[in-house]
């Protein structure tokens, strides 16, 4: 290895992540204790279950950032046919049903999402497939149909557990991605246009979704349907206020807000921490996102600089939609917040994805 080899990762974004990841520990039992203690009789039920994930995602972390990152290229093509084997194979018998939506594999508690992986995988996959043909992607036809018909393949399977959220989060990631690898802005506001329409039509079909969007526009009249997540997340903001009700003291977490340990942390957090500690917390994403598009510019290769831009995209999107949807900016969607919400393969694909990053950082010019 050449002595760039040899350099230190980004200091910055390990610090960064694991003051997220403590807090996330912290938060994750403040808010599921009162709920842990009435199901299960042990009110760190889920805290300790996010240490352990949170353990076992540092542990892909400092693996992946010690596994030279191009190496990822010679299994780019088998890593995404595993994830689509897993996303098929949850729409099997041997997925597990959880709040409506059949996304999980596993037993009992345990269990992973294969769309989760599939976020992690894709990004590698497409990092590879641009980096080869770079010199097309001005080329609709060429360059951006075969990589756009793979994406409709995935969402497509991701919609039928069905789990909306993700395939946001995914669509947008991989759009991103696109632009960054220079697609033509022309191709991707022609695929916008097309892409409201759809959209929209999937809102439709579904009846459950397009009362999201009515309680949405106006929660209050859908104060016990499908506006009640929306309400109760804004009971829990507006208290905070400057400072905060105190660690450990929010109200909404008395079962007024139902599993307010995953998708709803950041209002418990606010509550508890006031704009002060929510503001912190943006900031640390801020800081961890403008670090990992430090990394993507000045990586040595197109495939590492694709690969730390994809990673960044996912984690700001899923920020913005978790956070969007807790301040009723954003209907209402089954999205975590990273390396704070409990969710274990979540939290471990994360994890794994800021360990790819800190290698890239670690061979940058």
């Amino acid at each position: 290895m050449q002595a760039y080899d040899r350099k230190n990762p980004d200091l910055i974004i390990i610090v960064t992540v694991l003051l997220l990841l403590g807090l996330g520990v912290v938060i994750v039992y403040s808010a599921s204790a009162i709920k842990a203690e009435g199901t299960y009789g042990d009110s760190f039920y889920f805290a300790k279950r996010q240490l352990l994930w949170a353990i076992a995602g540092l542990g892909m972390m400092f693996f992946m950032m010690n596994f030279h990152y191009t190496r990822l290229k010679k299994c780019a093509k088998t890593i995404m046919l595993v994830c689509f084997l897993l996303l098929i194979l949850v729409l099997t018998p041997l997925g597990v049903e959880r709040n409506g939506s059949q996304a999980w594999l596993g037993i009992g508690s345990f269990g992973i999402q294969p769309s989760e992986a599939a976020k992690l995988g894709l990004i590698v996959f497409f990092a590879w497939y641009l980096e080869r043909h770079q010199n097309q992607i001005h080329h609709f036809r060429k360059g951006l149909l075969p990589p756009l018909s793979i994406l409709v393949l995935a969402l497509g399977l991701i919609m039928l557990e069905p789990d909306l959220g993700q395939s946001t989060v995914i669509a947008g990631t991989t759009i991103i991605l696109i632009f960054a690898a220079g697609a033509r802005v022309s191709h991707l506001l022609g695929l916008a246009s097309l892409a409201i329409p759809a959209f929209a039509a999937l809102v439709m079909v579904a009846p459950y979704r397009l009362k999201r969007i009515f309680a949405f526009l106006d929660p209050w009249k859908y104060e016990l349907g499908e506006g009640y997540q929306i309400i109760q997340s804004l009971y829990a903001l507006g208290p905070g206020g400057l400072m905060g009700l105190g660690l450990g003291r929010s109200r909404q977490k008395f079962l007024y807000l139902p599993e307010p340990q995953t998708d709803f942390i950041f209002c418990i957090l606010a509550e508890e921490l006031g704009f002060i500690g929510g503001a912190t917390v943006i900031m640390l994403f801020l800081l961890l996102l403008w670090r990992g598009v430090r990394v993507a510019i000045t990586a040595r290769d197109p495939f590492g600089s694709l690969l730390a831009i994809g990673i960044t995209a996912m984690i700001a999107v899923q920020v913005i939609i978790n956070i969007g949807v807790v301040t009723g900016s954003m209907p209402v969607t089954g999205i975590t917040l990273p390396f704070i919400s409990y969710g274990g393969s979540s939290l471990l694909l994360m994890l794994t994805g800021v360990g790819i990053l800190l290698n890239i950082s670690r061979h940058s010019r």
